[in-house]
């Protein structure tokens, strides 16, 4: 079992399940983000991690901000930012409906994450949103634990998911889809995993999944926890022995190198 999975009849978050079992209405605050409850059942995320709803449907979408800065001028105070959107013919509601869960299981990802600080409830708080579609407490404790799961498979080196992302060119023959290309053309080596996904208007954990699928195929760079130098004996093994990434990727990129060189 990694550092982040759990077992399989682990709670994400205790009080989310009571909540949920109490059928109560208000924000669950966490250190990384809050989800929004009505009558037990999530209703709304965000997470400073995370692109916001507008973000997704501004950037990655194809809502024109000034319909977005509209609807939240004419229906923020009455918290029905979201029929304003779709009755006003800014945007469909089966898209508005697709782009909110995508927030949903995004902000509450990160916001459920392990470390994420003490829980907090504040009864009877509501988001401007308003009501889109509401998805169980259960449900979204499951996909967070699919996610968790699906990025350690995927490539398990989490210092991926908060450093720059640093591209590496391609080997030769090697297929790069055009989601990849888009996202490898914004990466500038200073730019995070969070970072592309507001410039990208993607969701995070998506951007997340991204970066450490183009690090297992060699195209972005796999960051490697410092450790602490010792000194070198007699007769010391080549530094590329010696690194403290595992010997089968060493070993495997030292042989795509020696390749590229030999074409």
């Amino acid at each position: 079992m990694t550092a982040h999975s759990l077992p399989a009849t682990a709670a994400v978050s205790p009080l989310l399940t009571r909540l949920a079992a109490e059928r109560a209405t208000g924000a669950l605050l966490r250190e990384r983000g809050t989800l929004f409850l009505e009558d037990g059942r999530i209703v709304h995320a965000e997470s400073p991690a995370t692109p916001g709803l507008d973000v997704l449907l501004t950037t990655g979408g194809g809502l024109a901000p000034e319909r977005w800065t509209e609807a939240v001028n004419q229906a923020g105070a009455r918290r029905q930012v979201a029929r304003f959107l779709v009755d006003s013919g800014g945007m469909a509601g089966g898209e508005l409906e697709i782009c909110h869960l995508a927030a949903i299981f995004d902000a509450a990802f990160f916001a459920l994450s392990p470390g994420s600080g003490p829980s907090r409830f504040r009864r009877g708080a509501t988001h401007w949103i308003g009501t889109v579609r509401s998805v169980a407490a259960a449900a979204v404790e499951r996909e967070t634990r699919r996610r968790r799961e699906l990025l350690d498979a995927v490539w398990p080196y989490p210092l991926l998911d908060t450093s720059p992302v640093v591209p590496r060119a391609a080997a030769p023959g090697q297929t790069v889809t055009a989601r990849q290309r888009i996202l490898l053309a914004r990466a500038d080596g200073v730019r995070t995993p969070a970072d592309l996904a507001w410039v990208l208007g993607r969701p995070a954990f998506h951007t997340l999944l991204d970066v450490r699928r183009l690090a297992a195929a060699g195209l972005v760079e796999t960051p490697y926890a410092p450790t602490a130098a010792e000194p070198a004996p007699e007769h010391a093994l080549p530094d590329w022995m010696t690194q403290t990434q595992s010997p089968d990727v060493a070993l495997l990129r030292r042989l795509r190198d020696a390749l590229e060189a030999s074409l």
